[in-house]
């Protein structure tokens, strides 16, 4: 009889254990022994892609960070000069108090007044292919460059070219509907006859090889 009580009594002793209730009143930013981290989000408003002339006023439209639901504090790499021809590649960073980051980024191009009046206009051969790429101005300083990478692929397919001062010339970070993000390096421009430029094509499956153009 005291064994079928003893019984009974841990029975009832295990039923009222199973029947508590878990207690989910947790610290702020926690949930059991887990500390809850809240990750940045960021966009940039406005265009990615500015082109102005020197001496005018670019005003950056900013960004969207977000932390936790609530708009927060971000840093932008650079800031930029309209007082001479440049090309500006901006970064926009948030962060969370345990060091995590979120980027987004934009570029902004300065039209020199010493590069305005150029005209690069024109269709240029790769000799390595065989293939011409075509260079149509837009505004001072800004061309359609059709094939920019001499492709025999890339026929017909565009991106934004500038010269920005003097002869500089460069493809500024961009999202081209035909190539995606794409840029350039190493670029010169010669307008001594015939009209000779050099670049690296940044754009997936182009590799990083130096392409020769001459008009």
């Amino acid at each position: 009889m005291k064994i079928k009580i003893l019984f009974l009594s841990l029975f009832a002793v295990a039923v009222l254990a199973s029947c508590k209730k878990d207690d989910f009143n947790y610290p702020a930013g926690t949930v059991g022994i887990s500390k809850i981290i809240n990750f940045p989000t960021i966009a940039i408003k406005g265009d990615r892609l500015f082109i102005i002339n020197q001496g005018t006023t670019y005003t950056d439209p900013g960004v969207t960070a977000i932390l936790a639901g609530a708009p927060t504090q971000y840093t932008t790499s650079a800031t930029v000069s309209t007082s001479q021809g440049g090309v500006y590649n901006l970064v926009y960073t948030a962060s969370n108090p345990e060091g995590y980051k979120a980027t987004d980024w934009r570029t902004v191009v300065v039209i020199g007044s010493n590069a305005a009046g150029n005209d690069f206009s024109g269709t240029y051969l790769r000799a390595a292919t065989g293939v011409t790429s075509t260079w149509t101005k837009t505004a001072p300083g800004v061309y359609n460059v059709e094939n920019p990478g001499g492709a025999v692929a890339g026929a017909g397919l565009n991106v934004i070219a500038v010269n920005y001062s003097g002869t500089s010339i460069t493809i500024p970070k961009q999202d081209s509907p035909d190539f995606g993000i794409v840029s350039s390096a190493s670029e010169s421009y010669t307008t001594a006859p015939p009209a000779t430029y050099k670049w690296i094509f940044f754009a997936i499956g182009y590799g990083t090889g130096l392409r020769t153009f001459v008009k």
